[in-house]
């Protein structure tokens, strides 16, 4: 295991989306992992765009659009491009949750005005602390199930709210067979990666935690780490910061320690 290759002859499980999960894969491929493409969760387009459309219609009312991933930024967009919407109607602020969200609502032309110090809902709403939300009206572009701690306390401190459905989230029709194959094969990974809480309840409610019993779990940050522990698994490596480069070298470390 040289310097530059620290993954050489480890297999890596990648849970992300198929579309999202490249990024990541290359990451652990130029350090030397074998990786397996595992997605747990699958993004779909929203259900019922009523919300959103309404949203759209009357984006110049909105202070603030927060966007808490890339995808609520692509659905959002392809939205207003179906409908029609100029996004130059928009002369409020923008907030993203981290950086590749930042870089997803700048290809909208658009500033990015705000982002927390850590990519999580408790730090996103601490980063509006010495905003006045009062009267303020924010759109907040997301998956149809998500947490609410971002609206629930921005309404606290005087924001008028509009959560609206950009896209949703599914679990893969193939992942109990793929779980066969993958987890209980004659070379199962030796870790499995998580990016959000979802990855990790539709892993264990497809494919049971024992599955796990052997493979060392990478969390993206504390929700997710939070997530896994929840379903009695323990975590060999958490990102800092909480973003994919942060989950590569966490399981660097990780893996260096190991030797």
């Amino acid at each position: 295991m040289g310097p530059e290759r620290p993954l050489e002859g480890l297999t890596i499980a990648v849970t992300r989306a198929r579309e999202q999960a490249v990024d990541l894969a290359d990451k652990l491929e130029a350090l030397g992992a074998r990786v397996i493409e595992f997605p747990t969760i699958e993004i779909r387009p929203a259900e019922d765009y009523r919300a959103l459309d309404a949203a759209l219609s009357r984006l110049s009312t909105y202070d603030w659009i927060i966007f808490t991933s890339a995808n609520g930024v692509r659905f959002f967009r392809e939205r207003a491009e179906m409908r029609g919407i100029a996004l130059d109607r928009f002369a409020g602020r923008v907030c993203a949750i981290g950086p590749a969200t930042r870089r997803a609502a700048e290809s909208l032309g658009w500033t990015v005005d705000l982002m927390p110090e850590q990519y999580v809902a408790e730090s996103l709403v601490a980063a509006f602390a010495s905003e006045d939300l009062a009267g303020r009206r924010i759109l907040l572009p997301r998956a149809a199930v998500a947490r609410d701690v971002v609206p629930s306390e921005l309404a606290r401190l005087g924001a008028a709210v509009d959560v609206v459905e950009a896209y949703r989230t599914a679990v893969p029709k193939d992942i109990a067979q793929r779980t066969r194959e993958v987890f209980f094969g004659p070379h199962p990974p030796d870790w499995i990666t998580f990016t959000s809480s979802s990855t990790v309840t539709n892993f264990v409610q497809a494919a049971g935690a024992a599955a796990l019993e052997h493979v060392r779990i990478a969390s993206i940050g504390p929700v997710t780490t939070s997530a896994i522990r929840r379903c009695g698994l323990s975590v060999a490596a958490e990102a800092d910061p909480y973003t994919m480069d942060g989950l590569v070298q966490a399981i660097v470390a990780a893996a260096r320690q190991a030797k």
